[in-house]
C-alpha cells in the first residue's frame, strides 16, 4: 500500500494525514525456484505476510507455516527456493531482512537472512556460523532439502525492509 506524500500546498486535515501514514496490507508471496523447476506450492500452508510502504520504504512481515498438502519442490540444493516481494525493490541488495526457520519435528531453529536477488524476489539464506556443518547445506539458500528436508508443521519467520522501485 502505497503512501502518498506531502506536497507543497497540501493542508492539513484527518484524510490527509491518515494518507502519509503507512498501513499494513496483506500480501501473498508467489514461491518459485531459482531454476523454475520443480516448483513448489503452498497446499494448506498457513500464510501470515504483510507490508507497510512509506515512500520509498517498504517494511514486510512472512509468517509462513508449511501443511500436509504442502509441495516442497524437489530441485535439490542447485533450485533455491525463491518468494516474490510486496513491491518491486529499487535494486538487488545482499540483506533485506532477518529471521529464524524452525523445524516442526525438532526443536531446532536456524538463523536466517533475506536477500533480494532479483527486483522482484527474494532468496533466504541461512546465517551464522553452523550452516554448513548441517548435512544437506550447499550454498547456504534454502530450497526443497536444506537445512533439512522440509515438512508439515515447519515454519519461516522473518521481517525486514528494502527500498522500493
Amino acid at each position: 500500500m502505497a503512501v502518498s506524500p506531502w506536497r507543497a500546498g497540501n493542508r492539513i486535515t484527518a484524510t490527509r494525514l491518515g494518507q502519509m501514514l503507512p498501513r499494513w496490507a496483506a500480501w501473498t508471496p508467489t514461491w518459485t525456484t531459482s531454476t523454475a523447476a520443480a516448483t513448489p506450492s503452498f497446499g494448506n500452508a498457513t500464510l501470515d505476510c504483510k507490508y507497510a510502504q512509506s515512500g520509498d520504504a517498504v517494511l514486510y512481515e512472512m509468517e509462513i507455516t508449511f501443511g500436509s498438502t504442502t509441495n516442497f519442490g524437489g530441485g535439490g540444493v542447485n533450485d533455491n527456493w525463491r518468494f516474490s516481494l510486496p513491491v518491486t525493490a529499487g535494486e538487488a541488495v545482499l540483506i533485506c531482512g532477518m529471521g529464524e526457520i524452525q523445524d516442526g519435528t525438532a526443536p531446532e531453529r536456524w538463523p536466517i537472512r533475506g536477500r533480494i536477488t532479483t527486483t522482484t524476489t527474494m532468496e533466504i539464506e541461512l546465517s551464522g556460523r553452523n550452516y554448513n556443518n548441517t548435512a544437506n547445506a550447499s550454498s547456504g539458500l534454502i530450497d526443497a532439502i536444506t537445512p533439512f528436508t522440509w515438512g508439515n508443521g515447519d515454519r519461516i519467520l522473518m521481517h525486514g525492509h528494502y527500498q522500493a522501485a
